[in-house]
């Protein structure tokens, strides 16, 4: 399982929205609309999770000023990130990988089995540029920490 990296290709995948619409979604679709902050977290609702997206929601203006486009993916149902981004207010994509082909796409796949979740995604944020390119990857050592939000928003200002 390898990583993209900053200068690699992003891969592309399709997915559904967590939405009650379950709208599909397809990456290729946004590439070029700016830069695409694509955050992967482990499982929505779960407290470091709830803190990260409520922490973009927080940043949601500063980044569509920098034309960027957010988007949430984990293994959760499109139900469950639904209620996730209803219960939450967070207004920007959460996009449901079920099937783990996006968490496998960018290596983050990961078991948390001490609580019998296998195939989540870890914790990790990559911008993508409009040529489809990766700018800037982080991924978390361990995925109760969270990434630096303004580091982030610089990366996307300099696009």
């Amino acid at each position: 399982m390898t990583t993209p990296q900053t200068g690699d290709d992003a891969p592309t995948f399709t997915a559904t929205v967590g939405t009650s619409d379950h709208e599909p979604f397809d990456l290729a679709d946004h590439i070029g609309d700016g830069p695409i902050v694509l955050a992967t977290f482990p499982g929505a609702f779960t407290p470091p999770c709830t803190n990260e997206m409520v922490a973009f929601q927080g940043h949601l203006d500063a980044f569509e000023d920098a034309g960027a486009t957010i988007i949430g993916l984990s293994a959760d149902s499109p139900f469950s990130q639904g209620a996730f981004r209803e219960e939450h207010g967070i207004e920007f994509d959460l996009v449901s990988d079920m099937s783990g082909e996006a968490i496998r796409a960018y290596g983050v796949e990961m078991d948390i089995a001490d609580l019998g979740l296998y195939g989540n995604a870890n914790r990790a944020v990559f911008v993508v540029d409009n040529d489809g390119t990766i700018v800037y990857d982080w991924v978390a050592d361990d995925p109760t920490n969270e990434p630096d939000y303004e580091e982030i928003l610089g990366v996307v200002r300099e696009q």
